[in-house]
């Protein structure tokens, strides 16, 4: 498959008239008595980002058996909890922006945005309950947990700058991957397979989660269209893959003097361009790009075991995107 050939618009065809009717599913479900809640929701929505963990549900339901009525409130209950934990993610960091507009927390203030995430959050548990959706629930509720302790622990570590590879990649095997993972385990048991056919395309979906977080860190040292790096992990003193892999293929001194700038440097330019000179020359951005490809080699191996179909072809076509991608 040519990579240069794979958009967006093509991956969503074969679901095409599904997520238009989506759409409209998804805004019924955010809806709200209170005036202030009403205006929220329809900020959010008109700045939606893909959508690539509904769009991973309609897909996966067509490849597992067939899209149902319960494959629109699995979509409904994913987006809903994934723009949840963007709203907190912003309070959280302190965001003014998120993707490319005001965020929640810049436009209402904190204590709102904070209301506004448990309020989108409890819509989504709601909405599974309404309907007597307890398996969609139980592997829902699952990825928030395994989203919090993620977060948690990427936390913990970034204090003492200790992250080994080992612990980089269970904090994105939570952090990320769980809930592209759960995207793929509701499509899946919406359409009405076994527990095993689910948990196929939980792995299926946890293994491409692996590697589209691998490239987000990849893109961080990649270079823009003047030709600056962003360097945005270095500054937040973010441990990713690159630059765990140049720290411990380096000696002692050198190591040192790294994680001193981190510490206490990480919003100097200077400084920030002199560790991603450093990642650079130390193969880091190498190492970490064939970790990528083994993740996605993985993901498609799983993908091959699944019944030729119109989606699972729009499937494989998202690994190659979600991979190749330059943003």
């Amino acid at each position: 498959m040519k990579n240069s050939a794979v958009t967006l618009d093509k991956i969503k065809a074969p679901i095409k008239n599904e997520l238009i009717k989506f759409e409209e599913h998804f805004k019924q479900s955010m809806k709200s008595n209170v005036a202030l809640l009403d205006k929220i929701m329809y900020y959010i929505v008109q700045k939606k980002g893909k959508q690539i963990r509904p769009l991973l549900v309609f897909l996966c339901a067509g490849s597992a058996k067939s899209i149902t009525q319960s494959t629109y409130i699995a979509a409904s209950l994913v987006e809903l909890l994934h723009t949840a934990t963007l709203v907190h993610d912003d309070v959280v960091d302190d965001s003014a922006q998120r993707r490319g507009f005001f965020s929640i927390n810049a436009l209402w203030k904190n204590k709102i945005a904070v209301l506004v995430g448990d309020y989108l959050l409890s819509k989504g548990l709601l909405l599974a309950l309404d309907h007597d959706e307890f398996k969609l629930l139980k592997l829902l509720s699952t990825a928030v947990r395994e989203m919090s302790e993620g977060e948690l622990l990427q936390m913990e570590k970034a204090r003492k700058l200790d992250i080994e590879e080992h612990v980089y990649f269970d904090i994105i095997r939570q952090k990320t991957a769980s809930l592209i993972g759960t995207s793929c385990a509701l499509g899946a048991s919406s359409s009405g397979v076994s527990e095993e056919v689910v948990e196929s395309f939980r792995k299926f979906g946890e293994q491409l989660g692996i590697a589209f977080q691998v490239k987000d860190d990849l893109l961080d040292y990649s270079s823009d269209f003047i030709g600056k790096p962003k360097g945005i992990d270095i500054k937040e003193k973010k441990m990713t893959l690159p630059l765990i892999y140049a720290l411990r293929n380096t000696d002692d001194r050198t190591r040192r003097k790294y994680i001193k700038y981190i510490k206490n440097d990480s919003t100097n330019p200077k400084k920030v361009k002199e560790i991603m000179k450093f990642v650079h020359e130390s193969g880091g951005i190498q190492y970490a790009q064939s970790k990528m490809e083994s993740y996605k080699n993985q993901a498609l191996e799983t993908l091959g075991s699944f019944p030729n179909s119109e989606t699972r072809d729009a499937l494989e076509s998202l690994v190659h995107f979600v991979t190749a991608r330059k943003k």
